[in-house]
């Protein structure tokens, strides 16, 4: 005997990868970038962190940036299948930059990780330097 399903049941049923997805990434987010950029994104001025919030977006909107996002310690370091960087580059974006630049998707992760990058600080300043003579602004980045 069939029983009947509510709507709300269906719709449940039908989220629960998405939201699994979602929790993942936010639990990845937690223990592999939170350390420096906080549960806010907002990052520290004394420890060199560029906070998220009006940034990531900006810089992620950039061909040169997201190579760029591809490199910096925390991603190299982070232990991560490309999938699951791409799932955590795409929660960032989603807290603290919605609508601000395309998702990352698997196949980019791999590709933009494969470019050489001798001196990601180097990067870092040119990203900016390219993105300011385009009328944008980024966060502060004290590193020499």
């Amino acid at each position: 005997m069939l029983r009947p399903v509510s709507l709300a049941a269906m719709l449940l049923t039908l989220a629960a990868p998405v939201a699994a997805a979602d929790g993942k990434a936010h639990r990845d987010y937690i223990l592999r970038c939170a350390g420096c950029h906080g549960m806010d994104g907002v990052g520290t001025v004394e420890g060199g962190i560029p906070t998220f919030p009006g940034s990531v977006g900006v810089i992620a909107a950039d061909d040169l940036g997201r190579t760029y996002m591809m490199h910096v310690p925390g991603v190299v370091s982070a232990s991560l299948d490309d999938a699951a960087i791409a799932e955590v580059m795409n929660y960032v974006l989603g807290e603290w930059a919605p609508g601000e630049a395309e998702p990352f998707t698997a196949a980019e992760v791999t590709r933009r990780r494969a470019v050489p990058v001798a001196d990601v600080v180097a990067l870092r300043r040119d990203v900016a330097a390219k993105l300011m003579s385009e009328g944008y602004r980024i966060a502060d980045y004290p590193w020499p």
